[in-house]
């Protein structure tokens, strides 16, 4: 009687982060690469937009003009953008979404604060994804060429955080991509097991948490600034500053 009571007892459920193992076929190997290119190289994009590009618009649009004239300068371009950006993105996401499809929610039944971060994870990613979209297509699909024309980057990009509707988007968006990007870290770290025990990923957690309130207060002040600045022009040839100007640094 005690063993047939004992083999209806609940299994134990174990907190953690369950780590990427062999003999799962191509779902091991997408799993990993997913997990790796929410690092390098979407992440890596994501920490130069935010902590390098972005950032110099809190210097004003003489300096933001330069960081795009250097962006557009680099060899290749096209291709960088498509294998570099584009195409990684397009996987993380896609598979990302595919990962989430197939999931079942248990925050309910778990209310552990990492499940929580956890399910925060992934619906940062779909909203991140979404602005990612946007932002990509308006500024470097639709209008003027900001690669051809740096002197008007400021410009076009204030024009849209001054509208109140698009201003709270790209508030939503960074926060969002800021936080899937940071504990992402943490996730891969974790899955990884570059970090293990309890210990050392608590720590790692509170460094990730620091990293992203770092991403987001940069980009938030980015956004102060492109909106408080006294409104730059948005169409060639209506801007105080030419290529030679920005490049000389006046």
């Amino acid at each position: 009687m005690a063993s047939a009571a004992g083999s209806t007892a609940p299994a134990a459920v174990h907190q953690g982060v369950a780590p990427l193992r062999a003999g799962q076929g191509y779902s091991f190997l997408l799993r990993r690469l997913h997990s790796l290119s929410g690092i390098v190289p979407v992440g890596a994009f994501l920490f130069e937009h935010v902590l390098i590009s972005n950032a110099t618009a809190i210097s004003g649009p003489a300096a933001y003009a330069r960081q795009v004239q250097f962006l557009a300068s680099l060899p290749l371009v096209p291709l960088l953008e498509l294998f570099g950006i584009w195409l990684p993105i397009a996987f993380h996401a896609l598979y990302g979404f595919y990962i989430w499809y197939r999931g079942d929610g248990n925050t309910i039944a778990y209310p552990w604060t990492g499940n929580w971060m956890y399910t925060a994870q992934r619906w940062t990613g779909g909203i991140a994804f979404a602005y990612i979209l946007w932002h990509t297509w308006t500024m470097r699909f639709t209008g003027v060429d900001l690669h051809v024309h740096p002197e008007i980057s400021f410009g076009k990009v204030q024009a849209e955080v001054l509208q109140p509707a698009l201003f709270i988007f790209y508030v939503v968006g960074l926060i969002a991509a800021s936080w899937h990007f940071a504990y992402g870290i943490w996730l891969f770290c974790a899955k990884w097991g570059i970090v293990s025990g309890e210990k050392a990923r608590k720590r790692f957690l509170a460094v990730c948490l620091g990293f992203f309130f770092l991403l987001s207060g940069v980009g938030l002040a980015s956004l102060a600034t492109l909106r408080k600045y006294p409104q730059q022009p948005t169409e060639p040839g209506t801007a105080v500053m030419n290529n030679k100007q920005i490049t000389e640094g006046r």
